[in-house]
């Protein structure tokens, strides 16, 4: 009996781990500072998330140089995630050039596979000037 209570536990412990979704089926928070943008220009991730799930994501901002980031992210696949909300945060102390971040809330939905794409540009003489880009790709599992 105490041998057939132990394998049921086991079962019910490495289920979740074998199906891929234990850790990743809790909210995501990604955060890219200042430092990384400008060391990459071009910065990426990729996720595993289950479906339901939200993801938050942080970027640098410093709307008192002229830039900002995409007001909507470009998303490839609608159906697997959607954007739910954009927003700037200003830092804590308002200190002139002092950066804050634009956050943005994803809500996923369906399995698949997507790519969630935003720039920091700044309106230029000859059209949009890009400086940095992010990416991330999100596989709902």
């Amino acid at each position: 009996m105490k041998k057939l209570l132990l394998l049921v536990c086991a079962i019910i412990f490495l289920a979740p781990l074998l199906s891929g979704c234990f850790f990743s089926c809790k909210p995501i928070i990604i955060n890219v500072e200042c430092d990384e943008l400008t060391q990459q220009k071009h910065v990426s991730r990729q996720i595993d998330v289950c479906p339901g799930y939200t993801v938050t994501v942080y970027l640098c901002s410093n709307p008192s140089t002229g830039f900002s980031w995409s007001e909507s992210a470009v998303i490839s696949e609608q159906s697997v995630i959607r954007q739910i909300s954009h927003e700037f945060i200003a830092p804590k102390e308002p200190t002139l050039g002092v950066p804050g971040k634009e956050m943005w809330f994803l809500k996923t939905s369906e399995k698949g596979t997507s790519t969630v794409t935003m720039e920091y540009s700044r309106p230029g003489e000859d059209g949009e000037e890009q400086e940095w880009t992010f990416t991330l790709t999100v596989t709902i599992k």
